[in-house]
């Protein structure tokens, strides 16, 4: 059996978890490192080499993922070739996407078709239909909730690290830390 590197496997386990949310497994894998690449973007060549697809494999996923709005390009100063990096918002614009008004509409088309609301042959149809309606109505009052709440996670981290400078800048070379 191989062994991988904790990253190498990440990005293994990236490609098997959004193969389960109907990505090729490349594509995840292209994701999967991108999202813990030091530093935070990659080139083409870069993602073959630490994620073992080819070459081909790779552009092809970046050109999916960057039509999704999932990746862009990134200037890659004194490098050869364009670099690719995750998107700052690539899952809450993924979250954002029409994907479930389009489902939504494709279960209104089928309950039409098989006679309407009152069809016992609807059931499942308008059981799904309601619930991506429900997500539809419901996601972006989420995402804007998480936006909040991230922003002042982030804020309260920078403020708590400049604390932690300041701190340091002021503790007396013999000072005892302990609290």
């Amino acid at each position: 059996m191989v062994e991988f590197s904790p990253a190498r496997r990440y990005v293994e386990d990236a490609g098997v978890v959004l193969t389960g949310l109907g990505l090729p497994p490349a594509y995840g894998k292209v994701l999967g490192w991108l999202l813990i690449c030091d530093p935070p973007h990659a080139t083409a060549t870069e993602i073959a080499e630490a994620t073992g697809l080819s070459k081909g494999s790779v552009s092809t996923g970046i050109r999916m993922l960057e039509s999704g709005q999932l990746v862009r390009r990134v200037a890659n100063p004194g490098r050869r070739g364009i670099a690719w990096e995750l998107s700052p918002d690539a899952f809450t614009r993924a979250a954002e996407s029409d994907r479930f008004r389009i489902f939504r509409e494709l279960m209104d088309r089928g309950i039409e078709l098989l006679g309407g609301e009152r069809s016992p042959l609807t059931d499942r149809l308008v059981f799904t239909r309601d619930l991506y309606a429900f997500i539809e109505r419901e996601l972006p009052g989420f995402i804007e909730r998480f936006k909040t709440e991230h922003a002042e996670k982030m804020a309260s981290t920078q403020r708590g690290e400049a604390d932690d400078r300041v701190g340091h800048q002021h503790r007396e070379p013999d000072q005892d830390v302990r609290a």
